[in-house]
């Protein structure tokens, strides 16, 4: 496996580890485990952070370009046509 697949294979899994996280922390009323898995997911978020800038520094990941002034007011529009 070629050093941008792995990379690339982690920085999926731990996106997908930090939604079950947001989902577990969400659903759990324990404050004990509620602050462990909160510990737990904020640590993964810095490991990812630093795994994504490398990726990004080794050519390995191209974040989306970016979102113009009217694709984010759309985006708003969206999130607060949801909420409403």
């Amino acid at each position: 496996m070629k050093d941008k697949e792995m990379v690339n294979d982690i920085l999926a899994m731990y996106n997908s580890s930090l939604t079950c996280y947001a989902n577990y922390i969400a659903q759990t009323s324990n404050q004990q485990l509620r602050q462990t898995l909160q510990q737990i997911r904020n640590a993964d978020e810095q490991f990812q952070y630093q795994l994504y800038q490398l990726a990004e520094k080794k050519g390995f990941y191209k974040p989306a370009g970016e979102a113009s002034p009217q694709e984010i007011q759309q985006v708003k529009n969206q999130f607060n046509f949801m909420n409403a």
